[in-house]
């Protein structure tokens, strides 16, 4: 359980759900939102913004399901 004023601090509801990271200086928790969000923005370094990955894997996966009919 979070502490109410630690929820608050973190833009955490109760029921949200958190990620908890083992570190060398003890635990992080992020809101599953959070953790989204900061991903997208690791992503979009490297990916044009243009591009869209999940067209692409839809298209992989649609081809993938024809070669094996």
């Amino acid at each position: 359980m979070i502490p109410a004023d630690y929820r608050k601090a973190l833009g955490l509801r109760e029921g949200d759900e958190v990620m908890v990271q083992l570190a060398d200086d003890g635990l992080r928790v992020f809101a599953v939102r959070q953790a989204v969000r900061y991903a997208q923005e690791v992503v979009r370094r490297y990916v044009a913004a243009d591009r869209s990955l999940a067209d692409e894997l839809i298209r992989e996966r649609r081809q993938e399901a024809q070669d094996e009919s």
